[in-house]
């Protein structure tokens, strides 16, 4: 969809991906060294719990609201946290640095939000809270797939005794990945406690944000070439 220009201007810094990593490894750890009963009440409090969210009219005159985008930066183990940061760091660098720091941060924040919603939505009658920022990094996959359709990733594949490395198209791995969502919905909750109608939900949501930023995308491009 987009081609890169070779910039003559020294690239802004990507500060938003960086931040938000620390951001969340930062919310884990005070967590996890709190003691269980403040922690679990602060997953109540702050995560999004479907059953209030959806419980009546009068909920959207509270802060439930909020909760949308504070779920967003608590995880409920190191796995959960290491995998979500580890596929923000590869596809939220080059996203961010399409997009630029600003709306990209926006891409995360509202593409999170509105996964948590439909992820609550498909579980509305549910008390537990939903955690994590699986929907925003989703979101930044959609985006990163809309923004560069034709980019490779490398990948070290263990072949015996020994490493090799190789390059796949990111359409091919991040199908495979869109997959395997369709699959565990029509699965169910038999893989675990997942939300993976909000991974879907924020996929498509980025999808359609690097679409609709496509006039900036190149606007900031043009100028990165004078």
């Amino acid at each position: 969809m987009f081609v890169d220009v070779p910039s003559r201007r020294h690239a802004h810094p990507r500060w938003v991906t960086p931040v938000l990593v620390v951001a969340c490894v930062a919310c884990y750890l005070w967590l996890m060294l709190s003691a269980p009963a403040l922690r679990d009440a602060v997953l109540a409090d702050w995560g999004t719990v479907p059953a209030h969210l959806f419980r009546g009219w009068e909920t959207l005159h509270g802060w439930l609201w909020l909760r949308l985008f504070t779920s967003l930066f608590m995880h409920a183990d190191w796995l959960h946290l290491l995998g979500n940061m580890l596929f923000l760091v590869i596809f939220g660098l080059p996203a961010e640095r399409a997009l630029g720091s600003r709306r990209f941060l926006a891409l995360f924040l509202i593409g999170g939000a509105f996964a948590n919603l439909i992820g609550a939505w498909t579980l509305s009658g549910q008390l537990r809270p939903i955690i994590g920022c699986s929907g925003a990094v989703s979101a930044t996959l959609g985006a990163y797939l809309a923004l560069f359709p034709r980019a490779h990733l490398g990948l070290v594949l263990p072949l015996g005794l020994y490493l090799q490395f190789i390059r796949v198209p990111a359409a091919l791995l991040i199908g495979m990945w869109v997959l395997l969502q369709l699959l565990f919905t029509w699965a169910g909750p038999g893989f675990g406690t997942v939300v993976w109608w909000a991974h879907l939900a924020g996929f498509g949501f980025g999808i359609l944000f690097a679409i609709v930023s496509r006039g900036a995308v190149e606007r900031r491009l043009r100028q990165r070439s004078y």
